[in-house]
């Protein structure tokens, strides 16, 4: 079904359902505990995420097991997971490795698609990191990359180390970004595979993992076209960053119901503080900020999903991800401040918020990175 059909009823009760699902499976207590499990997720839940919702498989093409539905409709479900918090590898396995075998095509990507979109296979995507950034920024086949690829479509092997992979750690498949005979290519390497070392960060956000991953003669497969990783990855950046501004919506949203709740609870000088001038200019600018996020980020949305009113999809993605990241993190710092002295304590789940504010701002290279490829897009 397109995302034209969904109608707003649909989408509310998508929501709903994501909500409740989150609520009963995703409280503060069990984010904490993923936080401090192996995986760093909790296995159970993302299978009933596949099971009973059927998220993983939702806006994956429907001959790779997936419903079809549209960015405009995985927002709705990002949303409410930036929400709650969720561990999870949903934005490495389902957005960025599933983008980026949905747009190389071939045998490869009809292999390993059916298994993300059951929740059965997790996939991550290790970028090329091109100048602190996921772009190649128009490398050729000249242009070394921090991985290599050998020559030739069969036996091929990589050396070289990808040193931030979201949730590279614990993913079945990793697809890299590696520079080949015909430029940078995309390439399958299998969890289990020879030469492949994978070790894990210290991160800010504790919600997500990330790690390095070293190749030294490890065994891949071509994903697509061989030279074909910088259409790829350009489709990737504008679903990907797409997919975080609305995750990052949700998140600024609870931090906003969080303080609004708190300014109304909290008694201080025998008056609630959400009725001092200052709390109320705080709660305000909150509003504001999470008003405009929003609109920003539904509108890459239907932008990248091609609707016939959006504007140009590179450049609304661009939009949203340098305002829903300002956003947030701001929304996070003042969830902080209205919160006071709890608001700092590693008890109070507000640094929680906070962390993945901050890590969210530069998962894909930081302000400097996001606005250039802004200015880009707008042909500055």
């Amino acid at each position: 079904m397109s995302t034209e059909n969904t109608t707003s009823t649909e989408l509310d009760e998508l929501r709903s359902a994501v909500r409740d699902f989150m609520t009963a499976k995703a409280d503060e207590r069990a984010v904490r505990a993923a936080i401090d499990s192996e995986r760093g997720y909790d296995d159970k839940v993302w299978a009933q995420m596949a099971e009973q919702l059927g998220l993983q498989s939702l806006a994956l093409p429907t001959e790779h097991g997936g419903d079809g539905y549209g960015l405009v409709e995985l927002t709705v479900v990002l949303e409410e997971m930036g929400r709650a918090l969720l561990p999870s590898p949903f934005l490495s396995s389902v957005v960025l490795a599933g983008t980026a075998l949905v747009a190389a095509g071939g045998d490869e990507a009809a292999r390993i698609l059916p298994g993300i979109a059951a929740g059965t296979t997790t996939a991550t995507l290790a970028p090329p990191n091109v100048d602190g950034g996921w772009s190649l920024g128009g490398r050729g086949t000249g242009d070394a990359l921090a991985v290599t690829a050998s020559a030739g479509t069969d036996d091929v092997t990589l050396e070289g180390t990808a040193p931030l992979v979201l949730d590279g750690a614990g993913a079945d498949v990793l697809l890299v970004v590696a520079g080949g005979p015909a430029g940078p290519g995309l390439y399958a390497v299998d969890a289990d595979a020879a030469g492949l070392t994978r070790t894990p960060l210290p991160v800010l956000d504790l919600t997500r993992r990330i790690a390095t991953v070293t190749f030294a003669a490890t065994p891949a497969r071509l994903v697509g076209a061989a030279g074909g990783a910088a259409a790829i990855l350009d489709r990737v950046l504008d679903v990907a960053t797409t997919a975080l501004a609305a995750e990052q919506v949700g998140a600024a949203r609870a931090c906003l119901e969080a303080s609004t709740t708190y300014a109304k609870d909290r008694v201080q000088f025998g008056r609630q503080i959400g009725s001092f001038q200052a709390v109320k200019h705080k709660a305000a600018d909150m509003l504001t900020r999470v008003q405009v996020a929003d609109a920003a980020a539904r509108e890459a949305a239907r932008a990248v999903d091609g609707l016939a009113d959006a504007p140009e999809a590179g450049v609304a993605a661009a939009v949203a991800h340098a305002v829903c990241s300002e956003a947030f993190l701001a929304v996070a710092t003042e969830n902080i401040q209205v919160h006071g002295g709890i608001g700092f304590t590693w008890e109070h789940a507000a640094h929680l918020y906070y962390r993945r504010a901050k890590a969210s701002q530069l998962l894909f290279g930081g302000p400097a990175v996001y606005y250039e490829r802004l200015l880009a897009k707008a042909g500055v």
